[in-house]
């Protein structure tokens, strides 16, 4: 019997910002309306409601010194030196982010060259052969990379990938709007290897979703809320409570619809790795999931159980939020959480286009 090609992690890496940003970082700014009304409330109270709904307590900001790419190459490396593999023997190297490198001072994004060639060029691969190339597909833009990854080794056209996620929302965050204290920066890399096995392992089912005629503007790029702002820049922006009833709607039924293809029961699933969005709706999702099973009332102990989180600490960093939060994991920094040999994991995310993917993963 002819063994099948299957993509498995080889290793993880990842780069948290060392500048810790607690909620009372945001104690002095004036928050306003989008139609630019000063919000008539105390910071207190809006910091209390904020923590209370997304369960973000600080999150991290990148480094002046540094950009976007400087942070996928330090995931980069740190995955390559937790593998101890020789960076010239990667086919591809993909990296999602949406803003590119952002210059601190002038607010301006640079996507040439590529962040996927400035990372190659700081790892130092001469191989011409390895080809990098960026990817924007919103929030679940790393877990695309992946599906694009397992397209390229179930193919035969590669047999190492690695992919970066990368963000650095600070720079493109409104002080006057109270949704930007939800963003945050940071960097995850994975490389994926190709396996030969004769039994299921590493990625065994995936599904991506786009839905952009009703959906594609709920986030995108405008003045600040505050109408006395002088600076002339854009900023993120969102409608939050669309964007969680969206998320809601579709995400759940996707990830179920993964588990399906791979003819795989809920109850193996040892573990749902979530898009760090929102506490309250990454808990929400993974009740609405086990619900179409026809499993209900969950208690919070096993939510907790099976869905790491990182959003308390780390806030949201977009693209990077799914592969740090894996690295964290790997590397022993989530305790009481730990994977084995064999368990079967699920991964989702979603955002900006609206976007939504899943991939269901055996370790």
């Amino acid at each position: 019997m002819k063994s099948n090609i299957y993509s498995v992690i080889k290793a993880t890496g990842s780069y948290v910002p060392s500048r810790i940003i607690p909620n009372e970082f945001f104690i002095e700014n004036k928050f306003f309306e989008s139609k630019g009304i000063l919000i008539d409330k105390p910071n207190p109270e809006i910091l209390e409601k904020f923590e209370k709904i997304t369960g973000i307590r600080e999150r991290r900001y990148i480094e002046d010194e540094y950009v976007t790419s400087d942070m996928s190459y330090f995931a980069a490396k740190d995955a390559v030196e937790s593998s101890d593999i020789d960076p010239e023997t990667l086919d591809y190297i993909i990296v999602a982010h949406n803003f590119g490198d952002i210059d601190p001072n002038v607010g301006i994004s640079s996507f040439v060259p590529s962040l996927a060639s400035r990372v190659k060029k700081l790892l130092g691969i001469k191989n011409p052969y390895c080809v990098g190339f960026d990817l924007i597909f919103g929030c679940p833009g790393w877990l695309q990379g992946v599906i694009q990854a397992d397209f390229y080794i179930k193919s035969g056209h590669a047999k190492r990938v690695m992919v970066i996620g990368a963000e650095s929302l600070s720079r493109v965050s409104d002080p006057h709007d109270r949704d930007s204290m939800i963003y945050s920066d940071g960097a995850g890399a994975v490389i994926l290897d190709a396996c030969e096995s004769d039994e299921p392992i590493g990625i065994l089912a995936h599904t991506s979703r786009s839905d952009t005629i009703e959906h594609s503007h709920m986030l995108w790029m405008d003045k600040s809320y505050n109408p006395n702002f002088k600076e002339n820049k854009l900023f993120l922006k969102m409608h939050g409570h669309h964007l969680y009833k969206y998320a809601l709607m579709t995400v759940p039924g996707l990830a179920k619809e993964t588990i399906d293809k791979a003819g795989i029961k809920l109850t193996d699933v040892k573990k749902v790795f979530i898009h760090q969005a929102n506490n309250k709706m990454d808990e929400e999702i993974l009740k609405r999931l086990f619900g179409l099973y026809d499993i209900e009332d969950m208690p919070q102990e096993h939510i907790e159980n099976i869905m790491p989180m990182t959003i308390s600490w780390l806030g949201n960093s977009s693209v990077a939020t799914l592969p740090t939060l894996i690295d964290l994991l790997d590397k022993g920094e989530l305790e009481p959480h730990k994977t084995h040999k064999d368990d079967i994991v699920v991964l989702t995310s979603v955002g900006a286009g609206m976007n939504i993917n899943c991939v269901l993963y055996k370790i």
